[in-house]
Formats: structure tokens, sequence, C-alpha cells
């Protein structure tokens, strides 16, 4: 699944090439998506010019013309590919590859740009869905309403996570995937920080000394940061599916690493896969306590 450095990296893909663009015709070819898609709401941004793109925790949000807005979340497999006017095909972000003959069956939407250019929406398993509201309802869309903070800006800091744990029982690796905790943060990213921190996966949040909670708080802040740089360099000016270096995924440390040797200088432990809250969970059973 597409966590938050992944779909910044999509927000800032198509940022520098499809802002200011209109929306000429959108093309249905799935609509059963995890909520299908509502044909008489699509057919309302059909004429409007796409004023800018955010992106909140794992959701990207399109800002259109008369107050509009289409909201996006990719799900498990979700992607959007970028065809420019010389009908060439692109990738928006680092976690997937172009494979033409296999991507075009689970195109499921198309829209057409002014400038004869195209987004198309591409998801396998259709677990991904689009949205479409006022801009004057942004507030209380359910989607969003609930998020905890961006965990790279400034709310997310020590007072914050300390008030946030006080009476909680839950591990740390179930809180720090908790969207009402903090917003973006997926399965791999939560094993890759803690790694980074040596705290172990399932220790108790009111366990955590002070200092473990200031390291993890930086760490986060550092690892999604490197993702995105990664990834953004990988992508910059739409990378085709050439452009693999760079990719975070290559710098796992933790991640599908089971029965590999701790990466960590001097560890010879080798690195153990468990469940934690239904998720794949790895770790190193000596450096991590």
């Amino acid at each position: 699944m597409p966590e938050l450095p992944e779909v910044e990296v999509v927000k800032r893909s198509l940022n520098n090439k499809i802002q200011n663009l209109i929306i000429k015709e959108i093309k249905i070819n799935d609509g059963s998506l995890r909520y299908p898609i509502v044909k008489n709401e699509l057919r309302k941004v059909v004429g409007l010019k796409l004023k800018k793109i955010t992106r909140r925790s794992k959701y990207l949000l399109f800002f259109f013309n008369k107050d509009f807005l289409m909201l996006i979340h990719l799900g498990m497999t979700g992607k959007l590919f970028f065809v420019n006017k010389k009908s060439k095909k692109f990738k928006t972000s680092f976690y997937y590859n172009i494979n033409n003959e296999k991507d075009q069956k689970h195109d499921r939407v198309i829209f057409y740009l002014s400038k004869n250019q195209k987004l198309i929406y591409n998801d396998v398993r259709k677990f991904g869905f689009i949205k479409f509201y006022n801009l004057k309802d942004l507030n209380d869309i359910q989607h969003l309403k609930n998020l905890g903070p961006e965990p790279l800006e400034h709310d997310f800091n020590y007072t914050y996570f300390k008030k946030y744990i006080i009476g909680r029982k839950r591990v740390i690796k179930e809180i720090l995937m908790s969207q009402n905790f903090v917003s973006g943060i997926g399965n791999i990213y939560a094993n890759e920080i803690l790694f980074l921190c040596k705290v172990k996966p399932t220790r108790n949040v009111n366990k955590l000394k002070n200092f473990e909670i200031r390291k993890i708080i930086k760490l986060t802040k550092n690892v999604l940061n490197s993702s995105i740089k990664l990834g953004g360099s990988t992508i910059k000016n739409f990378s085709s599916s050439n452009g693999k270096k760079g990719s975070f995924q290559q710098h796992f440390n933790v991640y599908g690493k089971k029965n590999e040797v701790c990466s960590n200088r001097n560890c010879v432990s080798k690195v153990v896969r468990s469940i934690v809250s239904k998720r794949s969970t790895f770790h190193c059973p000596k450096c991590q306590k």
C-alpha cells in the first residue's frame, strides 16, 4: 500500500504536470471501486480547471475552480499514470513500474485533459476510491476530519505524543499506524522507524521512556523525509519505468528481511517476522528492546 512518502511524490509529480489543465472528458472503464463511482458526480468536473493538488495523510485532494473538490485514495494497489501529448506514459511515484501489457486491463478511469494529455487511475484490486465534494464541505469529509496531525509538521511533537498515550495500553507499532494518532504512516514505515529507534514493535506505549518518545518523533520525520527525497529524485520530471534507481525500497533495514542478518554493525542476529495487529512485523530481537 502506498504510504505518505509515495503519495506525497504523486502529489508533487502531478502538480508539476497537470496543474491548470482542464478536464475535457472522463471515461469509466470500471467504476466498481471500494465505493462505486457516481457518474453524475464525475461529470461535474468536466470543463473545470485543476487549480492545485494537495495531500492529507494518504489522500490526494484535487481542487478545481467553481469550488469543487475530488478526493482520491489509492488503496492497496492504486496508481496514477500520466500520458503526455506525444502519448508517452509516465509513472507518478516510485512504488511501482510500468508494464503496458498488464496495466491496460486495470485502467479504471481515464481523465482526458487539455493539451491532449491524460491522467489514468489504475487499480488492480480496486480497494481505492474517487469521490467528489463541494469545497464548503471540506471540513466535514468523513475520511479526513478525524485524522491525526501530519508527522512532518510541528504539531506532531513530544507534548502531543506524551498526552495521547496517557492511559493507553496499546503497543507502539499499532499506535504509529493509527491514522487517528498520526497521519500517513503505514506498516512499512512503522517497521523501519522502530528499527532505527531500537524499540521493539510490541512494546507497550506506557512503557516508553521520554528519550525514546523524542527519538521516535525525530526518526519518523527523518525516515519519511528521506523516502520522499529518494522518491523525488527517482521521479523527477516523471521518470519512466526505467528510472528505478533511488527507490527507498532499496534502503529498507528490516522490512521484508526475515531471517536476514541485522543491518546494524556488530550485530549478527537475524531479523524475526511476527504478526502485530494482523500485519507482518519485522524486528531485530537483539537491537530492539
